[in-house]
């Protein structure tokens, strides 16, 4: 086992803090204040933290093949350089709807990207989970979606788990890396809503679940058959994200938010916008890369 105490490691104060993405070829954490359009660079070794700002909103991020990131953002998906900072968009989605706006997103196997979308208010299940293939084309995947948000695959690459926060589960759908498809949608874990709510998640090496609970002041690991493992608890309420990194993978980084807080702050989380760290004893795995 390792070390589940959790240390502040960019005091960031973010508004909302979100898509934890490790980066083995540039050595460095990936993640974004959302609200803020602000994508930041954190380098695991020092702390360093640089940031490109967008504006807008950043609903989620990936990694790709030919380098840079792909991102989705108010009004589509697309390609950001992260050495000169310019984005292109590529892929417009929702665009003019100024109801709309995307969330968590990922990867999958096969290097296309998955990404949600929800009303800002979340309120209504209007959104839905598209895959962006590598030719850019643009498919539904999941429909009738109130918050869209984490989702990762099993290491045989043969299921997908995926949560719409306000249903507070993770479901589990079977997968067809080839063709991109999903079926047998079905629950896999059950968080108790007076835990908290289910946000973004990630799987380990061992094939058990990393979920991080939004006011619910934590990140709990399930097993596979969705028996709760441990809870991690995290000095601030509002978790948002989990992805494992540092060079051997064994570094779990955190992502979080002071949404709505009052000027100033809550006194009883000081830290909250933080990214923080902790070594659980596990390790994660190397994040897939978009081929297009």
């Amino acid at each position: 086992m390792g070390n589940d105490a959790v240390e502040l490691f960019v005091d960031a104060h973010a508004v909302l803090g979100e898509g934890a993405l490790w980066d083995e070829r540039e050595g460095c954490l990936w993640w974004v204040d959302l609200l803020a359009g602000i994508v930041h660079r954190t380098d695991p070794a020092t702390g360093a933290d640089r940031t490109i700002e967008l504006g807008g909103t950043i609903g989620s991020i990936g990694l790709r093949e030919r380098g840079g990131l792909v991102a989705a953002v108010d009004d589509g998906v697309g390609f950001l350089d992260v050495d000169t900072g310019q984005f292109e968009l590529v892929v417009p989605m929702a665009a003019g709807d100024p109801e709309m706006r995307s969330n968590d997103g990922k990867v999958d196997p096969a290097g296309r990207f998955w990404v949600g979308t929800m009303r800002y208010d979340g309120d209504e299940p209007v959104g839905a989970l598209y895959r962006v293939d590598t030719d850019l084309s643009v498919r539904p995947m999941v429909g009738d979606v109130t918050i869209s948000n984490g989702l990762d695959w099993t290491t045989d690459g043969r299921a997908m788990y995926y949560i719409d926060s306000p249903t507070q589960r993770v479901d589990r759908f079977d997968f067809d890396a080839a063709a991109g498809t999903l079926a047998n949608r079905r629950p896999a874990v059950i968080i108790p809503s007076d835990t908290g709510l289910p946000d973004g998640m990630t799987v380990d090496s061992e094939d058990h679940l990393w979920v991080a609970l939004w006011d619910g002041w934590a990140v709990v690991r399930y097993t596979p058959d969705g028996t709760l493992e441990r809870r991690i608890d995290v000095p601030a309420a509002q978790v948002t994200s989990v992805a494992f990194g540092g060079p051997n993978l064994d570094e779990l980084f955190i992502t979080t938010a002071q949404l709505d807080f009052p000027l100033g702050g809550e006194p009883d989380q000081p830290h909250a916008g933080g990214l923080f760290r902790c070594r659980p004893g596990v390790r994660g795995r190397m994040p897939n890369r978009f081929a297009g």
